[in-house]
């Protein structure tokens, strides 16, 4: 099978390669899936670059989050058949024509979604129900914050959030010329960082930000604090920069401040309490399916052409979701 491999750890595209390997047979508790979208991931990038955690060794198959048909079944795995619609959060391995994944973070794919949309569900829109529901507890009329707020992350937390019944929703690019891109993702207010994003925040948010979403690490977290409202709930749930993060805010700061301060990673949650990620999971394709909510990507037409989105991304100039045609259907 072909499938997308880096050799090793590089700023750039110099160690990706699509290869041909053999193809993956699934264990206990595994499905393997004939893929026929991939989505193309800022995690991918993280890997590439050599950030700890994220390749778990080299040669390494990127890739979190697949969709297609299922295509042979692992010993114990009875809620799923040979040739059932799926999308899927792997570990790795997700840019190849078959992926495995544990059957715990795998779920049906309604008839009314069209697999590229199922292809950006799995990490993306899991990310962003978790996110506002179980992080944040979103309440109608919250206010809410998102940095890089132009990315496939944001454009999913925009219109949850607006489904859900949020308030003003705020968003940070890192460029100017991603503005536009932010406010087509459907923020109210979007703001390069670098510009006056107090006085453009609090001119829509005066008593502050109810909700604030961190995807750069600690680079932020002093605006964030600035913006609160009390008992805001700011979630950081990654480190973009891929630098060594700050400490954090001492205690006094947060309790004066009457501030929350969380941490969220998808990934361990898919480890530890599975049954929540595939919820999640669900519940975001049965909201697509019935027309309550919208998640638009873009689709590439070859595993050939990942380095060159994941280069996009790299250097902050990709915009929304990309996923990848592999199978098709």
């Amino acid at each position: 099978m072909r499938a997308v491999q880096l050799t090793g750890p590089a700023p750039d595209a110099t160690t990706t390669r699509v290869v041909t390997t053999d193809e993956p047979r699934p264990g206990p508790g595994e499905l393997a899936i004939e893929v026929a979208y991939a989505g193309i991931n800022f995690m991918d990038v993280m890997a590439r670059r050599g950030d700890a955690g994220y390749a778990s060794g080299w040669p390494y198959t990127p890739g979190l989050e697949v969709a297609g048909r299922v295509r042979a079944l692992g010993a114990g795995v009875d809620r799923f058949a040979v040739g059932d619609r799926v999308a899927a959060l792997t570990r790795a391995g997700g840019l190849a024509e078959v992926a495995l994944a544990s059957a715990d973070v795998v779920t049906a794919v309604p008839a009314a979604v069209p697999l590229p949309v199922a292809a950006a569900a799995p990490l993306v829109l899991s990310t962003a129900t978790l996110l506002l529901r179980d992080a944040a507890r979103l309440r109608p009329g919250d206010s809410v914050l998102m940095h890089s707020a132009s990315g496939g992350v944001g454009h999913a937390v925009a219109r949850l959030a607006a489904a859900e019944g949020a308030g003003p929703r705020l968003g940070t690019v890192g460029r100017p010329d991603k503005i536009a891109d932010g406010l087509a993702a459907g923020w109210d207010v979007v703001t390069a960082r670098g510009e006056d994003v107090v006085a453009a925040v609090r001119a829509a948010a005066p008593g502050g930000v109810d909700v604030i979403l961190d995807p750069t690490g600690t680079a932020n977290l002093e605006l964030d604090l600035e913006l609160a409202a009390p008992g805001a709930r700011i979630v950081l749930f990654g480190n973009a920069t891929g630098g060594t993060p700050t400490p954090l805010p001492p205690l006094a700061r947060l309790i004066g401040g009457n501030v929350a301060l969380i941490g969220f990673s998808i990934s361990r949650l898919r480890d530890t309490v599975p049954h929540r990620v595939a919820a999640a999971l669900a519940d975001g394709l049965a909201k697509v399916g019935d027309g309550g909510l919208e998640l638009p990507v873009t689709v590439v037409d070859s595993l050939d052409r990942v380095a060159e989105i994941h280069d996009l991304l790299a250097t902050g100039r990709g915009s929304g979701k990309y996923v990848v045609a592999i199978g098709g259907e």
